[in-house]
């Protein structure tokens, strides 16, 4: 296995990203930590999505190598719902998934020669491109996109569409969609891709997915051009804000093998 070229972007800072990437002798992961929905933090110093993303990347790197994922799949829920416990909030998260430490991951499992989809991430494999998004997202997306395109201000369509996507959360969170979060993952939700040659991971900060960083970041320079507010060629659940880099933290890792 060899690291061809690696990269990450915080939308804001690198001291706020919840992106990270993890590289060890056996695995290499992209993990995305989920945009919080609500004020409640675990850690005051950090948002959820940051503090689930560093969880997770702990944890892999203590994985054992010829780890499956279903053992990835039980093994970071255990470990995350044993943060639960620690601080005595485990029937609080039991109810509240939109309170919950939520993330998406993608890992290559040297041993195995696969790669891993746990929740919404991209992949390029062998040239082929796979992905792996929530099932409610794209319509919440395209409900946002009416209301600017209709003369709403971005951050009060982002606003009106977040008791949409608290609703959908509450309904299927780990029963209709996988994600990692400390409860018992949705299997049929995750994806499994043998590798022969190559495989491309990133985040969902990427509209485009390309072979190469170069194409890729060339790709989103020209979304952020033409559509900042990710209302047109690419329709998402939220935009650029004034000040930050992108729309969303992002991560990219290209691997041969």
């Amino acid at each position: 296995m060899h690291i061809e070229e690696s990269f990450i972007c915080g939308k804001h800072t690198a001291a706020d990203c919840e992106d990270g990437i993890v590289c060890t002798p056996n695995f290499v992961a992209v993990i995305d930590g989920s945009t919080s929905k609500t004020p409640f933090r675990l850690d005051p110093t950090m948002k959820n999505g940051r503090f689930a993303m560093l969880l997770i990347r702990n944890y892999i790197r203590q994985m054992a190598a010829e780890a499956t994922l279903e053992e990835f799949c039980q093994g970071i829920t255990s470990h995350i719902a044993e943060e639960y416990a620690e601080r005595g909030i485990s029937e609080r998260m039991a109810a509240h998934p939109e309170e919950r430490l939520t993330a998406s991951a993608i890992v290559y499992s040297e041993h195995r020669k696969e790669v891993w989809m746990v929740g919404d991430c991209q992949a390029i494999v062998d040239g082929v491109f796979y992905e792996n998004p929530k099932p409610y997202e794209q319509e919440t997306a395209m409900q946002r996109a009416d209301m600017i395109k209709g003369g709403m201000l971005p951050a009060d369509a982002r606003h009106a569409i977040e008791p949409q996507i608290i609703k959908a959360m509450l309904e299927g969170q780990n029963r209709l969609y996988a994600v990692i979060d400390g409860t018992p993952i949705y299997m049929p939700g995750t994806r499994l891709v043998s590798v022969r040659s190559y495989a491309v991971l990133a985040s969902d900060g990427y509209p485009t997915l390309l072979p190469t960083l170069r194409d890729t970041e060339k790709a989103l320079a020209k979304q952020l051009a033409d559509d900042p507010q990710n209302i047109r060629s690419f329709v998402a659940t939220k935009g650029l804000v004034e000040g930050n880099k992108s729309f969303d933290d992002r991560a990219y890792v290209r691997l041969t093998v």
